[in-house]
């Protein structure tokens, strides 16, 4: 496993807070409410949505809008949260891919032979197919949105902190690189709504994980009325970092704190939804 450092001089310590203000856009079309990066919008030719519970059909605890039908709530319910989703967004429900995370590091190349499939084991995705949306399940853990103008590619990211320390963010750079000849520095990266430091409390198993994945730790690891929590924003931001990507926006927006918004594992016992990041190229 490649150690990233953080790049010394560029880390600016957050406060251990919840941010109150999104970072990202808060939009609605057809009841279906979803957030979206202010620096993917810029661009026509791709479509995007990170989702909150709002806009489906699912009752509590899963309302309204849980997107996957593991999580306990009746199938037929999750199949009108996606139908209504996609039509919101304008996609084509039967060509999106998603995956069966493993909360790993392994990255899938989407083309046209795998629209409309589920791919297993796998927790990246991407593509430089128009019209195949890329779909990541998440309630706590990360998504990251990844697009390369240049080259017209796509990619998107799932990663809790054993996908973090796996690195699989580099991964899938480094895929949409070797696919696509992404060049890092003019990748646009969109990290969205997660738990945040503020309410990401971790023991000394995940801690020594940290530690070894990544160098400067200490910047990582942050301490609150004596417990230790991982911020995982800034630990994937390092290595966007790492690798030359300089256009990075981070939400700043905790699940956990935000439950009228998203789903969240931790705060909600482990007894709630999914919500859905998704990307596409038009």
């Amino acid at each position: 496993m490649m150690n990233v450092p953080l790049l010394r001089g560029r880390f600016k310590k957050e406060k251990m807070t919840c941010a109150k203000i999104p970072r990202m856009q808060r939009n609605e079309i057809h009841n279906v409410v979803f957030y979206q990066s202010e620096k993917l919008l810029a661009y026509s030719n791709v479509v995007h949505a990170v989702t909150t519970r709002h806009g489906g059909v699912s009752p509590a605890p899963f309302d309204t809008l849980n997107t996957s039908v593991h999580a306990g709530d009746e199938p037929e319910r999750v199949h009108e949260n996606l139908n209504r989703l996609h039509h919101a967004l304008g996609l084509e429900r039967g060509a999106t891919v998603d995956a069966s995370q493993a909360q790993a590091d392994k990255v899938a190349r989407v083309t046209q032979n795998e629209r409309g499939t589920r791919i297993k084991g796998v927790d990246g995705l991407i593509t430089n197919t128009r019209g195949i949306p890329l779909m990541l399940r998440f309630a706590d853990c990360v998504p990251i949105l990844l697009y390369d103008p240049t080259h017209f590619a796509i990619g998107i990211a799932h990663a809790g902190w054993r996908g973090t320390v796996a690195q699989v963010l580099t991964n899938t750079v480094n895929a949409m690189r070797e696919a696509f000849e992404t060049e890092p520095r003019e990748l646009m990266a969109c990290i969205g709504p997660s738990i945040g430091p503020c309410c990401y409390e971790v023991g000394a198993d995940v801690q020594e994980k940290v530690r070894h994945a990544f160098p400067e730790a200490y910047a990582l690891l942050l301490n609150k009325n004596g417990s230790t929590h991982l911020n995982l924003w800034e630990a994937n931001a390092a290595q966007l970092r790492a690798l030359g990507v300089e256009q990075i926006e981070i939400a700043g927006v905790c699940t956990a704190d935000h439950t009228d918004d998203f789903y969240s594992w931790r705060r909600e016992h482990a007894l709630t939804g999914r919500f859905s990041a998704l990307i596409a190229l038009r």
